[in-house]
């Protein structure tokens, strides 16, 4: 069985039925990943693999300590012994590390897992802040304006992603950027 078609079955199974809507922002996120094969090169199934698996950590079977990345890749990592690279990527997607400072996570984070290379890290977070939780695509302003709305400017997630506009912001504007080069015709980075 091929990455991709383990990672799309996997996260299925763990978000389908009891986390639908998460799911279907799963496979917004995968897509995302596959229009960004031209910056990619080879590491396109890589960056689609961790794409549908980033939020299995939400799954009520898998959530341990409440952080989803945490969760979901010692999961991925203890369980279904997957590949590290895509482990790295689910663990660290979407500036994990802040929010696991601000969960008291941190430490825990970053002993377990090596950050991924930065590209990959960049396309990822794009992905995911360009993807609605209806799996439509947007803007990271308009995402990230919808996760503080959604649970609240003052709450762990709200403070988290409020100090993490900045990076989020930044490394859209790099992946845009790689891909304006490649379809300018220049050579992917």
């Amino acid at each position: 069985m091929g990455l991709t078609t383990w990672a799309y079955s996997l996260s299925e199974s763990l978000l389908s039925d009891p986390l639908p809507r998460r799911w279907v922002h799963s496979l917004g996120v995968a897509d995302r990943a596959r229009s960004l094969g031209p910056i990619l090169s080879a590491d396109g199934e890589l960056l689609e693999a961790a794409a549908v698996l980033h939020d299995i950590g939400y799954s009520p079977s898998l959530a341990t300590t409440g952080f989803h990345p945490l969760d979901g890749a010692r999961f991925l990592r203890d369980q279904e012994g997957a590949d590290e690279r895509v482990v790295r990527l689910v663990a660290h997607h979407s500036c994990a590390l802040l929010e696991a400072e601000e969960r008291g996570l941190r430490q825990e984070l970053e002993s377990e897992f090596e950050l991924e290379r930065p590209d990959l890290v960049d396309a990822l977070l794009f992905c995911d802040m360009t993807t609605t939780p209806d799996g439509l695509h947007t803007t990271p302003a308009r995402r990230l304006a919808e996760i503080v709305e959604r649970y609240g400017p003052d709450t762990i997630v709200g403070r988290f992603i409020q100090r993490a506009a900045p990076e989020i912001h930044a490394a859209a504007e790099r992946v845009e950027s790689r891909m304006a080069k490649v379809a300018a015709g220049d050579q992917p980075m």
